[in-house]
């Protein structure tokens, strides 16, 4: 009688080599697409000579003003070497919250790779860190196909290349690296789609989500939405549009944005209290000009970088010809990919994909969600099997027109449409040779050197575009680490500031530097913060949100800057005009009002006069140092004739030059003189550093016996029977407590009163929002926590709606054939 168990046997063993052959080949696609996107961008930027290839600088507009001081602030987070904490950063803006910046732009993962390198290395952190998101990207591209349909390992691994390769990614967001967050979190987010589709990972499914929202936001939003209209077409296609299947979709995706909410709230309420910047109405781009983008080797910021790789185009624009793929399928993926493409160009929907507001910069931040449309049917062409002559053809033919309706655009240039041509003959070899089943190694390579030359080309145009049409900044060298040295060793914090400079590189110089500065240039800058400082003579840039530090001897003396860097090196101010961090203004003093003159709001926060206005065709007395208030001015002043020369950098609303020196009166009836635009508008100040010292002086002799400054707050201890009003040298933002209560505002510092009875004065700050995110996120843990009980009371074991299809057939590649024969 023949052994009954032998066939379960020979089935069990046959479930498993077959389960670790595709597992390798899913292993091997992943690995493919990683390598040929990291291929693609070193060798782009080595064709530049850009950084950290050659000579070229990389660091342009946010990259080097947000991303590589934010990730400098996080490597001394993660060495103990930071001023404050998670919640507070005493560094930038005399005192910022800190974690809204944290959500923003150093939610991902990958941030903390950069504990890993040099501090003075971070630059390099930094691209290391961008180049591994990309490669992330494409394997999560690659892992979301072979999910959603079976096909050859190696095809899928290109086109999830061509995903991560795409022009959002490799010209727009490779300076924005938060960005390509949501580049992985489109397909991530699309791989829960088929979980929850095929009832599968209820845990894991929200706790991805979660991770995606944490990583980025507002991609993760873009990308949200575009998964759900993925896995809306895959359930159409199969039949299966049934409301259980929604709402189960709907409940993991609430789950993920509740556990990400001890993040997502503070993230949300900091952008409320944020100054509001500017706003833009929404202008279609030109259709020639948006087919243009299609193509390698264009730029323009106001356009959809819409590249994916011609081979990409080549399949997509196949797909309705190809007769193996069902109609149904053939419309519903088509129609879906003009969809998403009008959905961008009409201003309604462009509103939904952005939160319903018009960014400030590029108005096409969705675009990787086009392409990764464009990839998913490309690769449904290839899942149903090689295309042949007529597919191919029709997609040639798809690809030509779009091509030959770009021609009008100003966009495209020399390379545009030799790289377009080589991309088309490359792929249509090796889709003809792989369909042959000859030469399958050639094939693979004709269609990934296709892809890898076009990325490449597009990279090193770009990243020579961006220095002729972006501000750059110079790289970090030799004089970044005598300033970083210089800074460092004047620190006294906190027993005084140590400011980084007003002739600023980048806009967060504290960060980047050290010390505790006035700078600050953050998506949260706090309204609050920048009023304050404009209020007292400060500048900015980016209309208010990148803020400048103020080189004043009266603000220096009220916020407690002990030295600076001025020039060349670092100056030190004389103890005699230096205020604690802490002081104390008299009982029934009244609270500063401030009105049109920067000097007179110093001396309101001050308490006393120090500044002699003269009128209009009046100099300054001699021996007084001579300001000039001239927010609007884009020109130069000077005091008389032979004067030194000082340049002003004013265009309100965008950038406001502030409060400035002009030096020493040296000669009697000297005046100023100003030459450039907008120059109408202007007042001078003599200052008087007598009296300034004076001032000082009566402030010192009340101030706390001491202070103590901690990661997140402060503490003071009062002289005996101090009354008045006790003043800390910080922005009153959002979050202050004092003894318990909200802290109240002088002059817009934190402040508290003290009735004579109180020996010591606490503040706290804790972030707006942290208390109502970390209880969503309990609520929404216990909520995942209940659903898998329940779901594992139910005995919840269905089968899927639809088999799992082998992810990476290795034996229909006509690669690793050997090695499957082997495995099984």
């Amino acid at each position: 009688m023949p052994d009954q168990t032998t066939p379960a046997l020979i089935s069990r063993t046959t479930g498993l080599a077959t389960t670790l052959a595709t597992g390798r080949g899913t292993g091997l696609a992943a690995s493919l697409a990683a390598l040929l996107t990291v291929l693609a961008v070193c060798v782009g930027d080595a064709v530049a000579r850009t950084f950290p290839f050659g000579p070229e600088r990389r660091s342009v507009n946010d990259l080097a003003n947000q991303f590589v001081p934010y990730h400098a602030h996080l490597w001394d987070l993660l060495h103990g070497r930071a001023d404050g904490g998670l919640l507070l950063n005493w560094q930038s803006g005399w005192g910022s919250s800190f974690l809204p910046d944290l959500g923003t732009y150093l939610g991902s993962p990958f941030a903390l790779l950069v504990a890993l390198f040099p501090r003075d290395d971070i630059e390099y952190a930094v691209y290391a860190v961008t180049l591994l998101k990309m490669a992330a990207a494409s394997a999560a591209m690659t892992l979301a196909l072979l999910r959603m349909r079976s096909g050859v390992w190696w095809a899928a691994g290109v086109l999830g290349a061509s995903y991560a390769l795409c022009g959002w990614s490799v010209i727009e967001a490779t300076y924005n690296p938060m960005w390509l967050d949501g580049l992985i979190a489109f397909p991530l987010l699309c791989l829960v789609g088929e979980w929850v589709r095929q009832g599968r990972r209820p845990l894991l499914g929200p706790l991805v989500v979660a991770l995606c929202w944490v990583g980025n936001f507002y991609t993760a939003y873009m990308a949200t939405i575009g998964a759900a209209l993925v896995l809306l077409v895959r359930l159409a296609v199969v039949h299966e549009l049934r409301i259980r299947v929604v709402l189960r979709a709907v409940a993991t995706v609430l789950l993920g944005i509740g556990l990400a909410a001890p993040i997502l709230v503070p993230v949300f309420l900091g952008s409320t209290r944020a100054y509001p910047g500017w706003t833009n109405q929404f202008q279609p781009a030109g259709w020639t000009d948006f087919l243009a983008r299609l193509l390698p080797a264009t730029y323009s910021f106001t356009t959809p970088a819409a590249f994916v790789g011609t081979g990409t185009l080549l399949l997509a624009g196949g797909l309705l010809f190809h007769r193996k793929v069902p109609r149904r399928e053939r419309l519903l993926w088509a129609g879906f990919a003009v969809a998403v493409a009008l959905s961008m160009q009409w201003g309604p929907t462009h509103l939904v994909w952005h939160v319903f507001s018009t960014p400030n910069g590029s108005p096409y931040r969705q675009t990787f969600v086009l392409s990764g449309v464009v990839v998913i049917a490309a690769w449904t062409v290839l899942s149903y099997g090689w295309p042949g002559r007529r597919a191919l053809l029709g997609g040639v033919g798809v690809v030509a027109v779009a091509g030959a309706a770009a021609v009008p655009s100003d966009l495209i240039t020399g390379w545009s449409y030799p790289l377009f041509a080589l991309g088309v003959a490359g792929a249509c070899g090796g889709l003809w040779l792989a369909r042959r089943g000859k030469l399958p190694v050639v094939a693979a390579a004709l269609l990934a050197g296709a892809l890898v030359g076009q990325a490449a080309a597009t990279t090193a145009y770009a990243d020579r575009e961006r220095l002729g049409r972006l501000d750059d900044y110079p790289a970090w060298g030799a004089e970044q680490d005598r300033r970083t040295a210089a800074l460092g060793e004047a620190d006294g914090w906190p027993a005084y500031r140590t400011d980084s400079g007003r002739e600023q590189i980048t806009g967060n110089e504290p960060m980047l530097f050290g010390g505790q500065g006035a700078a600050y240039y953050s998506s949260h800058t706090p309204s609050v913060l920048t009023t304050t400082l404009a209020s007292l003579g400060g500048g900015w840039t980016s209309r208010g949100r990148n803020l400048q530090s103020l080189d004043n001897p009266v603000t220096d003396a009220l916020f407690g800057v002990g030295a600076r860097w001025r020039g060349d090196r670092v100056v030190r101010t004389d103890a005699d005009a230096l205020l604690p961090l802490v002081t104390v203004r008299p009982e029934g003093a009244p609270k500063p009002r401030y009105g049109a003159s920067p000097f007179r709001n110093q001396e309101q926060l001050l308490g006393s006069s120090v500044y002699t206005l003269p009128a209009k065709g009046a100099a300054c007395p001699v021996g007084s140092e001579v300001f000039l208030w001239a927010p609007d001015l884009r020109g130069k002043a000077r005091i008389g004739a032979d004067g030194k020369v000082v340049k002003m950098t004013g265009e309100l609303p965008k950038r406001r030059a502030a409060l400035t020196s002009l030096g020493v009166q040296q000669k009697a009836g000297a005046l100023v003189s100003l030459k450039g635009q907008r120059a109408k508008k202007y007042e001078v100040g003599c200052l008087d550093r007598d009296r300034l010292a004076a001032a000082v002086a009566g402030l010192k002799a009340s101030a706390p016996e001491s202070v103590e400054v901690t990661d997140s707050g402060i503490r003071a201890r009062l002289r005996p029977g101090t009354k008045g009003t006790v003043v800390i040298a910080a922005p009153r933002i959002a979050g202050w407590t004092c003894e318990g209560r909200p802290a109240e505002a002088y002059g817009g510092l934190v402040a508290v009163r003290a009735d004579g009875s109180r020996a010591t004065v606490s503040c706290d700050f804790r972030t707006p929002g942290l208390r109502a995110g970390l209880g969503a996120g309990a609520v929404a843990f216990v909520l995942l926590w209940g659903r898998l009980l329940w779901l594992g009371r139910r005995g919840h074991r269905r089968p899927s709606p639809e088999s799992p299809e082998p992810p990476a057939p290795l034996a229909e590649s006509g690669i690793g054939r050997d090695a499957l024969a082997r495995t099984s």
